[in-house]
């Protein structure tokens, strides 16, 4: 068999000896399989469809700070997506070696993508993700840094060590506060909602540490006993959030006198409303995770354990959806949960994990 070059350049694996006779006027397709497969197998590198859980970071954050989203939100949610795929290629640059034994399908041990593309890919994302960062302003950048930073650690040092569930938690939460950084200039109201998201993902975290053998039950146990604390501490009613499109001054905090009855009471609707919303979201993230981390649990095995990462991930939306609704963003938390059915879908045709 010998190869032909197909119309567009790419070559053609018909062999010569089977080519149908074409017609005047013809143009034979070209399914161009070399691109398609380069493309697929980057699409694994970077774990695409995980790219859905990333803008919800920057818009909880900015909900917590009572600011309303605008251009420098979009900066750092932008920000926040190159370092999250900078974080994707760099790990599996890292961990080429483990994978060409347990993952040898994964697209650096397969042979599909090159080590060198993956680390310059992952050299000019971070590059990327500081450069959108410095754009939002000062105080995004001096969040965007040590999330770099925090990433790269993870990937080169700290992934196989006790403290890599912390420092991916860690990074987690600074994406959430590079959000209220970028749109306030604060990071102070959102550590709250920071230190929810990344105990989330800490837990998640611990149980992949076991997906590519298996192991004890107890990650899964503690993952499942996680999501239950989380879903008592985002629905539980908080006193004083910041009021929706009002951005306080930096470094002053708004006054805290008692109001009038009446003003009290033209509140109770609207907090009803995003109390039923945050409970709706909450219910929402601890129903993707409740089955798979009990399955894991109770059979810990590599397939279970995989699914139950994946689920821990996709629950990352509606989890980040919960901390808005609790902060009174109610439109900005239905836009972050539309986002769960997309990376849902998704994920059927490439795996987050």
């Amino acid at each position: 068999m010998t190869l032909r070059e197909g119309p567009c350049g790419c070559p053609d694996e018909t062999p010569t000896t089977a080519a149908p006779r074409a017609t005047a006027g013809d143009t034979p397709p070209c399914a161009c399989p070399g691109r398609s497969r380069r493309g697929r197998a980057w699409a694994e590198l970077l774990r695409l469809p995980a790219l859905f859980s990333v803008p919800g970071d920057a818009l909880a954050g900015t909900a917590a700070t009572g600011a309303s989203p605008d251009t420098r939100t979009l900066l750092a949610i932008a920000s926040s997506l190159c370092l999250y795929e900078a974080g994707m290629a760099l790990n599996d640059w890292a961990d080429r070696d483990v994978d060409a034994v347990e993952r040898p399908h994964r697209p650096l041990p397969s042979g599909r993508i090159r080590p060198a593309a993956a680390l310059t890919a992952a050299c000019a994302l971070t590059g990327a993700g500081l450069a959108l960062a410095a754009g939002a302003g000062r105080p995004a950048l001096a969040v965007a840094a040590p999330l770099a930073a925090t990433v790269w650690a993870y990937d080169l040092g700290l992934k196989h060590t006790p403290a890599g569930p912390v420092a991916m938690g860690t990074a987690r939460g600074l994406d959430l506060l590079l959000g209220a950084a970028a749109t306030s200039g604060s990071t102070r109201p959102a550590l709250p909602s920071a230190a929810l998201l990344g105990t989330h993902t800490l837990a998640v975290t611990t149980v992949s540490r076991q997906e590519a053998q298996g192991g004890s039950p107890v990650p899964s146990l503690a993952a499942l006993a996680t999501t239950a604390l989380l879903t008592r501490l985002v629905t539980r009613r908080s006193s004083g959030g910041p009021t929706r499109g009002r951005r306080p001054a930096t470094g002053h905090r708004p006054a805290t006198g008692h109001k009038p009855a009446g003003l009290r009471a033209d509140r109770f609707p609207g907090q009803d409303s995003g109390a039923l919303l945050t409970t709706a979201l909450t219910a929402a993230y601890a129903a993707t995770t409740a089955r798979p981390y009990f399955h894991a649990t109770l059979n810990p095995s590599p397939p279970l354990t995989q699914r139950a990462v994946g689920a821990g991930i996709r629950a990352t939306i509606p989890l980040q959806a919960a901390l808005t609704a609790r902060s009174r963003g109610t439109a900005t938390a239905l836009l972050i949960a539309a986002l769960a059915p997309l990376g849902a879908r998704f994920a059927k045709k490439v795996s987050v994990t």
